[in-house]
């Protein structure tokens, strides 16, 4: 029996994804930074829950010890864990544009890097890695989200190179607009009334934000494209997740950087 170790499982797509890879027939080490409140996965067979903050690293390494104990192996590391920054850079402080790179880069870094002696070890396993259509794609405000998915695209591309040759594979998963808690705790939007200039783009950037969430996938398409990942053997490093991330991406493709970014501003004036 196969183990996977998901980092923030403790709702939408990490959470939907345990329960998904527990339904067939896998072990799994759902991991959150708190783990007080969740019922759900402590009731499921084949499952450990148990505390990693990707900021913290002696969370990380006990929990990837904790799972090594309990199932023997770890097979696969979703680095699920992540939120979105949104806003003008200005409206930003220091402190908080190193908590977005901390948790999105640094954290999937430190997991990753916790986990490779393991899987060199058994030079075997799979890492995948959760980006977004907004790690190929921009939106107004998103240089701090889209900076750490455009990081983890690079890095995880870069990986996949140096991991190979070790029996180690490593893989991209990309969802469009997800019907999760995103824009709730996941959520982190700066506004600084004494940058009255930047209002204009808020709002436009507010419409384009609803066009773009009027039909989100469920999480489950997102642990269903996981579970491809996982059980890919093939060279394929990329997969989408969901409708809007298959049009966009493609979009993205075939366009020029200048056709591309003027579809963006014609959608904000919409």
């Amino acid at each position: 029996m196969k183990t996977i170790l998901i980092t923030g499982a403790s709702s939408g797509i990490g959470k939907v994804t345990a329960q998904y890879f527990q339904a067939k027939g896998w072990n799994v080490v759902a991991t959150m930074r708190n783990v007080a409140g969740e019922k759900d996965l402590t009731e499921l067979n084949h499952t450990l829950v148990t505390r990693l903050d990707v900021t913290d690293e002696d969370s990380i390494h006990a929990a990837i010890a904790e799972g090594i104990s309990k199932f023997g192996k770890i097979d696969a590391l979703l680095n699920n864990a992540g939120y979105g920054a949104y806003g003008a850079l200005e409206a930003f402080s220091m402190e908080r544009i190193r908590r977005q790179f901390d948790t999105n880069v640094i954290g999937l870094l430190s997991v990753t890097k916790a986990i490779l002696p393991h899987m060199r070890e058994n030079r075997s396993g799979t890492i995948i890695n959760i980006s977004s259509i907004g790690g190929q794609v921009t939106f107004p405000l998103g240089s701090l989200y889209h900076g750490t998915k455009f990081a983890v695209e690079g890095i995880s591309e870069a990986l996949h190179y140096e991991l190979e040759p070790l029996g180690i594979t490593v893989k991209i998963v990309e969802p469009g607009m997800i019907k999760t808690d995103f824009g709730g705790r996941s959520f982190d939007f700066a506004i600084d009334e004494n940058l009255p200039e930047y209002a204009p783009t808020i709002e436009s950037m507010g419409r384009l934000f609803g066009q773009l969430a009027n039909n989100p996938s469920e999480p489950e398409v997102v642990a269903k494209v996981i579970w491809a990942a996982a059980n890919d053997t093939s060279d394929r490093l990329r997969l989408h997740a969901g409708l809007d991330a298959e049009y966009l991406l493609d979009k993205r493709k075939l366009q020029s950087d200048a056709e591309f970014i003027s579809g963006i501003k014609d959608l904000m004036k919409s």
